[in-house]
């Protein structure tokens, strides 16, 4: 997978893979404001910079996303030069193992670098995920048929419940090769995933994938910081990968630029950048996939997760 490099990569946990320390987000390329072709030249242009860390998930804008980054990948033979990931919501085996076909399909490839369980943000998930014919049976699968390399999980509510999938994981003897989370400087003042959820991470030498570093642009409407200080300050974490989205070509610049000067900022610079956010983080405020619902599109969507209908009578107790 080696590209003209722009950016550093760094290593993605246990798995020993070179992962650019920017990943390009997926969801905002399949928005209906951005056109196909502008998607897919955006994609080549991150790709040729040295971006070589591409998220996706089966549910971002109808499938719409995967169909654009698997023609991207197909146009200019750039799939074995990446590392591609994308999530699934299906917390039953069945509805698991017919998303990662379905993933599959849109971006045209026999198998995934990394297939991730996307928003664990309910105590349940884990139990679902880990039960009978649960979907880790499906993940488990497909690895061994080898359309998926690596296992992972993602979520953005609550650190608590992200320890929790880790403790089950380890009841039921898996190990997952990453985790996805929110990495931002208004995390680090409230109900933070950076100070509970990634030591543990890094004990057990799981690959830190770093998401909403501007809470898609929300902790930016705070006015009290901008958008290259909250890059560089997911970067100066110990993550893999900071996820971002990317819609126009500006916005690769800036992704960029931030990887290459990351490295410039300093300690003090970052204890400057923590003190000017620790008043506006502490009601959650600009936090809003930790305090509403905004952005759980599972919670709009229980068929997805392979749900029984909430119009199914219920089983009377005995």
């Amino acid at each position: 997978m080696a590209n003209e490099r722009d950016i550093p990569y760094r290593t993605l946990g246990h798995t020993g893979e070179q992962v650019s320390c920017i990943g390009m987000g997926g969801y905002h390329l399949g928005k209906p404001n951005l056109t196909e072709a502008e998607a897919i030249k955006l994609i080549h242009a991150g790709i040729e910079r040295g971006i070589n860390f591409l998220d996706n998930s089966w549910d971002y804008n109808e499938g719409e996303s995967e169909r654009r980054m698997g023609k991207a990948l197909r146009q200019n033979n750039s799939r074995e030069r990446v590392f591609l990931m994308t999530k699934i919501d299906g917390r039953t085996k069945e509805s698991a193992a017919k998303q990662i076909d379905e993933s599959l399909q849109r971006l045209e490839t026999e198998y995934v670098d990394l297939v991730q369980f996307h928003e664990i943000i309910r105590f349940e998930d884990p139990d679902r995920i880990f039960s009978p014919a649960g979907a880790i049976e499906a993940a488990i699968d497909a690895k061994q048929r080898g359309k998926v390399r690596y296992i992972g999980f993602t979520g953005h509510k609550d650190p608590h419940v992200h320890l929790y999938m880790l403790e089950v994981a380890d009841e039921h003897g898996f190990t997952f090769d990453s985790v996805q989370m929110p990495i931002n400087v208004m995390d680090a003042h409230f109900r933070s995933f950076g100070n509970m959820v990634v030591p543990e991470l890094q004990k057990r030498n799981i690959g830190v994938l770093a998401m909403k570093s501007m809470g898609d642009t929300t902790i930016l409407k705070s006015n009290v910081v901008s958008a290259l200080e909250c890059l560089q300050y997911a970067l100066n974490m110990p993550t893999s990968v900071v996820i971002t989205g990317i819609d126009k070509p500006e916005i690769l610049e800036q992704a960029i630029h931030a990887a290459k000067t990351y490295q410039e900022v300093t300690r003090e610079q970052i204890a400057a950048i923590l003190s000017k956010t620790r008043d506006a983080a502490r009601s959650g405020q600009w936090e809003l996939f930790k305090t509403s619902s905004i952005f759980d599109s599972t919670a709009q969507h229980l068929d997805w997760l392979g749900e029984v209908s909430p119009h199914v009578k219920a089983i009377s107790p005995v």
